[in-house]
């Protein structure tokens, strides 16, 4: 008989330990789950501002376009993609020699940057990756 007491004495102090190390260990796993998905979003949302580069490369390439054309085509393919309000993305472009698109001789380089604040972009709002900006950029010739 005193065996079986021992037992559930035993049971239930282990059944309190069990408590106590979830109650420890479970916020670390949330916010290192957390850190990993703000990750994840950033590098997706770096990969589709590369994509969104190299489109505005493409258009901005072909005789007749314009330096607003341009801007437009990756506003236009950020905020359909990554839900991004066109006033938050930067869309630098740069023509040498030329400066402008409208000036741009064949074979002129033709470099488009792309900036986006992380804070724009994120899932969670927290201190992850706070100031951080993300850029994406491509360079060619202009035809």
């Amino acid at each position: 008989m005193e065996n079986n007491f021992e037992r559930r004495s035993c049971s239930s102090r282990r059944n309190g330990a069990v408590l106590i190390e979830a109650a420890l260990v479970l916020p670390l796993f949330f916010m290192v789950l957390l850190g990993i998905v703000e990750f994840g979003r950033a590098m997706m949302v770096s990969q589709l501002m590369t994509t969104a580069a190299r489109d505005a490369g493409r258009a901005a390439i072909m005789g007749g376009s314009t330096n607003e054309e341009v801007t437009s085509t990756v506003t236009d393919f950020l905020q359909s993609t990554v839900g991004v309000k066109p006033q938050d993305v930067s869309v630098r472009i740069t023509v040498r020699p030329g400066g402008t698109l409208a000036n741009a001789s064949p074979g002129a380089t033709c470099t488009i940057i792309i900036d986006v604040a992380f804070d724009k972009v994120s899932f969670i709002p927290g201190d992850y990756l706070s100031g951080q900006r993300l850029q994406g950029r491509c360079t060619m010739r202009h035809l």
